[in-house]
């Protein structure tokens, strides 16, 4: 992956003290008398925040958070289209911008919702295939350029941020975790809450991944990375890597485990059985694992669907209503 890009943002003031445009700036906001607000310019400004703002000063970054965070919060399944395209009108107004800092702050937003809510993450990973899809290509940052010298645009450079917030959090691991449990935090307390956010987050993360995997907007050369670098350290691994292998192979196992990566899946199973028995690993770690490779070898179909009971019809002699019941009760 390419090196991490952190541009300066541009801090927003609070919308009342843009409220004092002088005559010679023109435009909306400029006071009409003598350099004076309106008795009812000052009645507008209280009432609505956005009352007498430029141009550029409506799109800062207070103003960006706000609102993209307020659409995340209502996006679900069938609210998704309308949704999404104001998620990416917003984004798309980095069209005015050199260094496209609204979109890299609504990638942002998305990113930190994604990860915290790790049972809605294939619908954020849709959302962020339909902003790569259908962004505006006069989004560019002018410090990113591929290899002919041009500027990255549109949803290529989407995805190049996208992956960079992926590949940073990933390397970071839970880093709140490993130093919120090193102090043997008390349950409830400040500590263990920190330590569990961090624990939700990281395996967020990772099933986040795994759905951007599923939707090709990360390769599988770089899912094969990851599962390498989670198994780096058979002799005394971590919670945190092999709940996170365990985690990523349960969402993406199946896509992976093809006949041309089939020597590669065979070498990582091996030494998920060696951790298995290891005296290093705790036992609930050690059943984790044992459902991962038991879901391999049931062709990655849930216990719960190959052991499911054969229903049928019952017979009107029976008395009973024709509900769908167990056979043995008919």
């Amino acid at each position: 992956m390419s090196e991490c890009v952190r541009p300066a943002f541009v801090l927003g003031l609070p919308s009342h003290l843009l409220l004092t445009r002088i005559p010679s700036q023109g435009g909306p906001g400029g006071h009409s008398v003598g350099g004076r607000r309106t008795r009812s310019e000052v009645r507008s400004a209280h009432r609505y925040p956005g009352f007498g703002l430029g141009a550029a000063d409506v799109h800062t970054r207070g103003v960006v958070d706000r609102k993209v965070r307020s659409l995340l919060n209502k996006l679900t399944m069938e609210k998704f289209d309308s949704i999404s395209d104001q998620i990416i009108a917003w984004a798309n107004k980095s069209e005015n911008e050199k260094d496209a800092r609204t979109l890299i702050q609504v990638i942002k937003l998305v990113f930190e919702k994604a990860t915290d809510e790790a049972n809605w993450s294939e619908m954020y990973a849709r959302l962020c295939r339909k902003m790569m899809e259908t962004i505006s290509l006069k989004v560019q940052d002018e410090g990113i350029e591929n290899t002919e010298g041009k500027p990255i645009t549109g949803g290529q450079l989407l995805r190049k941020y996208l992956l960079n917030q992926c590949q940073e959090g990933f390397e970071r691991g839970w880093a709140t975790k490993e130093n919120t449990t090193n102090a043997k935090s008390e349950l409830y307390s400040d500590e263990y809450y920190a330590s569990q956010k961090a624990k939700r987050q990281g395996l967020g993360l990772i099933k986040f991944i795994g759905e951007l995997f599923k939707l090709q907007m990360l390769t599988e050369r770089i899912m094969h990375e990851c599962v390498k670098k989670l198994l780096g350290n058979v002799e005394n691994p971590s919670e945190e890597e092999i709940e996170s292998l365990c985690q990523l192979l349960r969402t993406v196992g199946q896509l992976l485990d093809v006949p041309k990566a089939r020597a590669h899946m065979d070498v990582y199973f091996q030494r998920m059985r060696e951790l298995c028995k290891s005296t290093n690993v705790r036992p609930r770690m050690q059943f984790m694992l044992q459902d991962v490779i038991e879901l391999r070898d049931r062709k990655w179909q849930p216990r719960n669907i190959v052991n499911a009971p054969t229903y049928a019809r019952c017979s009107p002699r029976s008395g009973l209503y024709p509900f769908f019941t167990p056979v043995r009760r008919c």
